[in-house]
């Protein structure tokens, strides 16, 4: 009797120590690393990617937060590969880290989620570009933004639609030429916008490739100047885009039409080369928050959050879609009911989400790589130094419409 006595107390006081703990377990946060440049020449862009995905996560922990837990966002610096594996191995064993989100730069997400793989954790692109990174169809790696294939087409389109017509020329007549950086990203989308170029009977005259980090792109310049086409476009980062820019002004180089792919779109660059010379420059970009309502639902109130928090706008376009690729993420650990690799995957899955259903004009459904198929950048033009959403028309505010094409 005392032995059967003593058996049931040691049980109930082993289930009193279970359920007094079950509240703590519930409240520990669930940690997601954000794998970004937070130091060098592009922290500016990855410190915005965090402020998207920080609103979200304060939207999210105001409700409750996920799974019961509220969510805390710590940041691994990280502007090359080397230094995104080293911030993923970092992050999960010293901060037991669960998750991973980013990316500013291609590169770097293809290095650091290689290094989530091995540590069996989720690796959500909201940002990165290149094609190749779903195409590698890792069992950790999910793209919840555009990729590279939707910059170019969005591209093209824009031309076929609207800057054809405006340049008062067919289509066969009008010729273009190919600039781009020339790593993983900026090749593979210069070689999609030559095919879709090719394939609307556009004139592409040439190409050029450039090291991003190179200090001089004169000879850029002089050889598409050579070429004289009608329509320039560019592919490239900050850095490069805003120093081929300043060459071109120097150079006197004004092609009818400039169209940037993926950057030229944040007040850095309307300050380093005026707003005189980028009057009429088009930029494929991340759709932002001058995007009518009807296209993203709840952008207006993303850009009132934005402000109340930073007290100043959107430093670039991005931010929108970490906010919204953020959203995405928290959405699918709470149908998951997990953070295991293989269940946010197999939950990732089961999205299916028309397109204007976030803040971003974007819908959800992945395809067999993981890559969200309802997700779209839009087009940007400056006019009197600001960025108006000009493309595709059911995104840009009532009227708003093209300016200055071709440039004066």
């Amino acid at each position: 009797m005392t032995k059967n006595r003593y058996k049931l107390s040691t049980w109930l006081l082993a289930a009193a120590t279970a359920f007094a703990a079950a509240p703590a377990l519930a409240q520990e946060a669930l940690k997601i690393g954000v794998i970004n440049p937070f130091s060098g020449a592009l922290a500016l862009y990855g410190d915005e990617l965090t402020r998207g995905y920080q609103l979200a996560v304060d939207e999210r922990n105001a409700k409750g937060g996920v799974l019961r837990r509220k969510i805390e966002l710590l940041r691994g610096d990280a502007s090359t590969p080397q230094q995104g594996i080293a911030a993923v191995d970092q992050l999960v064993s010293r901060d037991k880290v669960e998750v991973f989100i980013g990316t500013y730069t291609s590169g770097v997400s293809n290095a650091a989620s290689d290094a989530a793989l091995r540590n069996q954790k989720i690796y959500w692109d909201t940002t990165a570009l290149a094609a190749e990174l779903t195409e590698r169809k890792l069992p950790n790696f999910i793209r919840s933004g555009p990729y590279s294939a939707n910059f170019a087409e969005m591209g093209v389109r824009l031309l076929a639609e609207s800057i054809v017509p405006a340049l008062k020329k067919p289509a066969k007549d009008v010729t273009v030429w190919i600039e781009h950086e020339e790593g993983i990203y900026g090749k593979g989308l210069g070689d999609i916008q030559r095919k879709l170029l090719e394939s609307k009977g556009l004139k592409v005259l040439g190409s050029g490739a450039h090291n991003p980090k190179a200090t001089d792109l004169t000879d850029s310049v002089l050889r598409a100047r050579r070429a004289n086409a009608d329509v320039f476009m560019q592919t490239g980062y900050v850095p490069d885009s805003n120093l081929l820019l300043k060459t071109m002004r120097e150079q006197g180089y004004k092609p009818p039409v400039i169209l940037l792919t993926g950057t030229g779109d944040t007040y850095e660059t309307v300050e380093a080369l005026g707003a005189e010379f980028m009057e009429g420059v088009f930029v494929v970009s991340y759709p932002r928050a001058d995007i009518s309502e009807a296209f993203g639902p709840g952008a207006a109130a993303f850009l009132a959050a934005y402000r109340k928090a930073y007290n100043r706008d959107p430093i670039a376009p991005q931010t929108l879609t970490a906010f919204a690729g953020m959203r995405m993420l928290l959405e699918t650990i709470e149908l998951a009911g997990s953070t295991d690799m293989a269940k946010v995957r197999a939950a990732a899955a089961k999205l299916d989400k028309p397109l204007n259903s976030y803040p971003s004009g974007n819908g959800v459904k992945f395809d067999d790589t993981f890559q969200n198929t309802r997700a779209f950048p839009a087009v940007i033009q400056w006019q009197a130094g600001k960025q108006v959403t000009v493309f595709p028309s059911e995104a840009r505010a009532a009227g708003i419409g093209l300016k200055n094409t071709p440039r004066k």
